[in-house]
């Protein structure tokens, strides 16, 4: 934003300012070089001057940048957590916690704006030094140097000209100190390196249902411990999957592996036969979807939402997919149907009307393999009996990966993968495992035990 308005106004007012004092000066010395001389030695030292205070004044600036991402990101977050904080009796935390935020971005802007105080009226007082001067330099020598009353008056008048640019100059230089801190706030992002590194000459996948092969992967985050610890696995192509285990387990980091929002540690990687390392990001993206739990939505209508799934797609084609997962009658509920604004983040709509809008985009791209992240949020029972028939419609033709939640998605699933402390502890159909009596059986047990309850 900050960027955009000096685009808009900052260029130019420097080109018209520079012009207007390189003009008056010029002018200056076609009628009095003598004087001009005067003038241009008192503004001189303004340049080192403004060029030590600008130094400080971009330290400053970017401080202050950096403080004010620091804390909309807090803001965000208390925002966002706004319930726990409620139930947990935070407030109090919170409260201190935004208060500190709030104080440390102040105090660097009060440093940034003391630079400003003083470059704003700097160019003034010298100003008024030159007219002094001129006046008095023109009084007492101007006859000599061949100046008249009007030659001395004009000249005034040229200096009082000239205070108008500097003066919007120095206005100008704290505007240029705001935009290049600014600028330099997204080179840094710009020159973060990128984790996932594209093939410069991907490989395509084959169409269809996508097989999956694990091979020895590990993988950690950062410095941290291993979260995957040497996974092998099989995945049929056109299989049903459900992966189950407890929090903490490696069952979602294991999907985001399929998806590639990281690459392993060590092993590989294989979908459709091909190291996912190889496949280049348009292909992976056609062929490879993931349907976050949370249903994320941008802050526009429904059909475009469902368009990212494919951003050639026709309203038509978005309506199609809608009824291709039976969901056409809640569409035609919607007042403005696929003109529907969803809101910031999706909010005018319900949890569970999220994930329907997620599901259809999901089903509008076709992938050959779909990675799925059950929603744990409790939704009404006509949205749960319209998710499941969903579900089941968009699981067909191809390679479903769902992280379970549900007792129901493990017990519908081909195949169940079991996730404990970051290996893969077992690996049937629900029916055998069941019968081996191993973890998942006693998970399964806590399962039913606990919805026997509810």
């Amino acid at each position: 934003e900050t960027l955009a308005r000096f685009s808009e106004w900052g260029a130019l007012a420097w080109i018209i300012d520079g012009t207007m004092i390189v003009g008056t000066v010029v002018v200056m010395f076609v009628y009095s070089w003598q004087l001009a001389l005067i003038t241009v030695a008192i503004f001189a030292p303004l340049i080192p001057i403004f060029r030590a205070i600008q130094r400080r004044q971009l330290a400053a600036y970017d401080e202050w940048r950096s403080r004010v991402s620091d804390t909309m990101s807090e803001v965000s977050e208390a925002v966002g957590g706004a319930a726990p904080v409620r139930v947990y009796g935070l407030r109090e935390r919170e409260r201190r916690r935004l208060r500190r935020s709030v104080d440390e971005q102040y105090r660097a802007y009060m440093r940034a704006a003391r630079y400003f105080a003083i470059m704003f009226p700097l160019g003034d007082i010298v100003a008024a030094v030159a007219t002094s001067a001129v006046i008095a330099a023109g009084g007492y020598w101007g006859p000599g140097w061949g100046l008249g009353v009007g030659d001395l008056v004009a000249f005034v008048f040229l200096v009082a000209l000239l205070l108008g640019p500097v003066s919007e100059i120095s206005e100008v230089l704290d505007q240029t100190q705001n935009a290049l801190a600014g600028w330099r706030k997204i080179l840094t992002l710009l020159e973060h390196p990128i984790e996932i590194v594209e093939p410069e000459d991907g490989r395509e996948l084959p169409g269809g249902p996508l097989g999956v092969v694990a091979e020895g992967v590990q993988f950690h985050y950062g410095d941290g411990e291993l979260v995957l610890k040497g996974v092998d696995v099989t995945i049929p192509a056109g299989a049903n999957v459900a992966i189950v285990g407890e929090t903490g387990s490696g069952k979602t980091t294991f999907a985001k592996l399929l998806v590639r929002l990281a690459d392993p540690t060590a092993g590989r990687i294989l979908v459709g036969g091909v190291d996912l390392r190889e496949v280049s990001a348009p292909v992976r993206h056609r062929a490879v979807r993931m349907v976050p739990q949370d249903g994320f939505l941008f802050d526009t209508t429904i059909a475009r939402n469902v368009s990212f799934g494919r951003q050639e797609a026709t309203d038509a084609e978005v309506a199609a997919a809608f009824t291709a997962l039976g969901l056409d009658w809640w569409l035609n509920r919607l007042p403005e149907g696929l003109d529907t604004p969803v809101g910031e983040r999706g909010d005018s709509l319900s949890v569970g009307e999220r994930q329907l809008v997620a599901l259809a985009r999901a089903q509008l791209a076709d992938p050959g393999l779909l990675i799925l992240d059950e929603a744990t949020s409790a939704v009404d029972p006509e949205t749960e009996r319209a998710l499941g028939e969903a579900l089941v419609r968009l699981a067909r033709g191809r390679t479903t990966v769902a992280i379970a939640h549900r007792l129901s998605t493990a017990e519908a699933a081909d195949l169940v993968l079991v996730f404990d402390q970051g290996h893969l502890v077992e690996v049937g159909s629900h029916g055998d495992l069941v019968e081996r009596g191993g973890f998942y059986a006693r998970l399964h047990e806590s399962w039913v035990a606990n919805t026997t309850r509810r």
